[in-house]
């Protein structure tokens, strides 16, 4: 399988077929004003190729903006699975990862091609993308920071898109000597053949029928000589005065003339003595006419020339057509492989192993959104079976189909939430994933569900047709549900929740219920398991310290005499703190003065 060959190609789409009696209405999100535009600046099959090569660059300079390009690109490419995004929030993420991922396009036309990338509608494109992406990873990463640095240089002085500058940015990544990887492709073009294809693409840039200038030797010297020329006509009284004083007689003058002409001119002699007039009346008619003589044989023999030359650039167009066909297609696949390994390498990203059980398994995992702390936790989870290879200590059971995650506030369990939604993500998309490890199981929807703080009985509607549907089919379905709680009365949310583990566990779904109403929601489903977080006191800066990673099978303390401690040793005003002190004593006054009493110990450390 090529490089790409399901990301934004032909063989992913939901169009009709090229060459088929088609539409531009029937591509998702055109309507008859889109049709209308897109027909009007660029013609219908033009713009339909440009949907079906996933080509934003050429929809935007059509007049679409780039956030509605995308949109129908992304349904063109990859309406098979773009179903897995099932909430806004999943959406959001998958708009997240994305955002990411473009901040390491090494060109516009990569960045374009990041941002309608898809979830994958089979394991194999799944595989075949992962093994292009860590393939370029490993290839980048192997080269030095002056290869790197070259190579980016080619891309970006280059990066105007088009014909030419694919040719141009292939011969300069060929300069940098990298032939090996992914950049073998761009390597065993044939360089003679870009040579020659660059210069007849330069040669017919010119403006209208025009060949460039460069393109011809001959043609830039009959050009210039003919500009000459006409700077000589326009001054005709100094070119009658600065051959006065050499010639008395006739043909003396036009012997001066010829010399003046030539010496200023660089045109041979006989050219521009078949140029002069006869039977001219006084030297300033005899000069005139003489020039315009002179303009006229030189603008034919540009004429001539450019035609000439037009022919031959246009044959060597032909001949280098299949490797200029060829550099372009090269250049744009790397361009995307080198942008997807740099940001792979920047986060750290591993190869996921794709199972055939329900699972969804990390070792290790990093949440990219936190990329940037230097204090982030790695974490070990999973629902569902799994072989995950842990320390035995911090081993997540395999089985539980469902997890009730509990635990501290700020304690990350809707960043964990978010991660598990990361990964599943960017697995099935063929993409390399922030863990040590992962095992991940392919499912058909993602249900992801942050916590919402509003309290209404619209919102409650609004997310329950969000979060249920799913569970209603036959679709392999991921939930990952965050205090659910938090949009309705707390005995009617206990209930609700409870009826969503099980309708989850019912239907043979894997999920991950973030909750403070634990002990509510007993018993649970044979194959549903509580877990919790743990904060472990405050730190010197009365900062709350968090173990991030779950302990299975427990739950977790939400500490409120932690928060109270803080309150209470922060308070600077008598009459606070001695409001903090009345609910130290209500959360447990020991509690509290032992923590402050830890917190103090650990700074004298």
């Amino acid at each position: 399988m090529t490089i790409w060959a399901c990301w934004g190609s032909a063989t992913a789409k939901s169009g009709p077929p090229v060459g088929s009696h088609m539409r531009l209405e029937e591509y998702w999100g055109i309507g008859p004003k889109t049709s209308e535009l897109l027909t009007e600046e660029l013609g219908v099959e033009r713009a339909i190729a440009a949907i079906e090569s996933a080509d934003t660059r050429t929809l935007t300079a059509a007049g679409l903006t780039r956030g509605r390009a995308t949109r129908i690109l992304r349904r063109a490419t990859g309406a098979e699975s773009m179903g897995l995004l099932a909430t806004r929030d999943t959406r959001d993420v998958y708009k997240e990862l994305l955002d990411l991922a473009e901040e390491y396009a090494v060109t516009d036309d990569a960045a374009d091609r990041v941002r309608v990338l898809t979830p994958l509608p089979t394991r194999e494109q799944m595989d075949d993308r992962l093994d292009d992406v860590l393939t370029a990873r490993d290839t980048w990463a192997a080269l030095g920071d002056g290869k790197q640095r070259a190579i980016l240089a080619a891309f970006e002085d280059h990066d105007a898109g088009g014909e030419r500058a694919a040719v141009e940015t292939a011969l300069a990544l060929q300069a940098t000597g990298v032939t090996t990887g992914v950049f073998e492709r761009v390597g065993t073009l044939d360089g003679d053949t870009l040579e020659d294809a660059r210069a007849a693409l330069v040669g017919l840039a010119g403006e209208g029928d025009r060949v460039g200038a460069g393109a011809d030797e001959e043609l830039d010297r009959l050009r210039k000589q003919l500009g000459q020329v006409e700077d000589l006509a326009a001054s005709a009284p100094e070119v009658v005065e600065a051959i006065k004083g050499s010639a008395r007689r006739p043909d003396e003058f036009q012997d001066a003339l010829v010399r003046h002409v030539t010496s200023e001119t660089g045109i041979g002699g006989t050219r521009v003595r078949d140029a002069l007039p006869e039977g001219a009346t006084d030297a300033r008619d005899f000069v005139d006419a003489a020039l315009r003589a002179l303009r006229r044989s030189l603008q034919t023999a540009v004429e001539e020339r450019e035609t000439t030359v037009a022919e031959e650039l246009s044959e060597t167009l032909a001949a280098a057509r299949p490797t200029i066909e060829a550099a372009v297609t090269a250049v744009g696949d790397l361009a995307l492989s080198v942008s997807l390994a740099r940001f792979a390498l920047a986060y750290d990203l591993n190869r996921p192993t794709f199972v055939d059980r329900d699972t969804v398994a990390v070792k290790r995992a990093r949440n990219l959104t936190l990329a940037d702390s230097d204090d982030v936790q790695p974490v070990t989870y999973a629902i569902g079976d799994h072989t995950l290879d842990v320390e035995r200590a911090n081993s997540p059971p395999s089985g539980d189909r469902v997890a009730v995650l509990t635990g501290a506030n700020s304690g990350g369990k809707t960043t964990l939430l978010e991660t598990l939604c990361q990964v599943q993500l960017l697995a099935q998309m063929g993409l390399p994933v922030p863990a040590e490890a992962a095992e991940v199981g392919v499912v058909d929807t993602v249900v992801f569900h942050r916590r919402h703080a509003s309290f209404n009985a619209g919102v409650l509607e609004s997310t329950l047709r969000s979060v249920v549907p799913p569970l209603s089919g036959d679709d392999r379905t991921l939930m990952l549900v965050d205090e659910f709680e938090a949009i309705t009365e707390p005995g009617s949310a206990a209930s609700l929740l409870h009826g969503l583990v099980t309708l989850t566990v019912d239907r043979d779904a894997l999920g991950v219920f973030v909750t403070h109403l634990a002990a509510d929601l007993e018993p649970l489903p044979d194959v549903a398991r509580t877990d919790g977080i743990f904060a472990e006191g405050l730190d010197p800066d009365l900062e709350l310290r968090v173990d991030y990673q779950p302990r299975f099978g427990t739950v977790g303390k939400s500490t409120p005499e932690f928060i109270v401690s803080r309150l209470v040793a922060n308070a600077g005003d008598p009459v606070e703190r001695s409001g903090f002190e009345t609910l130290a004593q209500a959360v447990g006054e020991e509690a509290v003065q032992r923590t402050l009493s830890d917190a103090m110990w650990t700074d004298g450390e």
